[in-house]
């Protein structure tokens, strides 16, 4: 009985993985999107402080 269970939590752990891959390559183009949308906004803000003072 306890190597069913054994083999039974490998076979989930197996399939959640897999699950997690199809779902990143789904989401591929959103997942970048939105990691290029997060880095232009971290770079908007540590140097906006920078160039305050210089206004023309």
């Amino acid at each position: 009985m306890k190597v069913a269970r054994f083999v039974l939590k490998i076979v989930a752990l197996s399939l959640s993985i897999a699950a997690l891959a199809c779902a990143v390559v789904a989401y591929w183009s959103e997942l970048v999107d939105l990691c290029g949308c997060a880095k232009s906004k971290l770079k908007r803000s540590t140097y906006a402080a920078e160039y305050d003072d210089y206004e023309e």
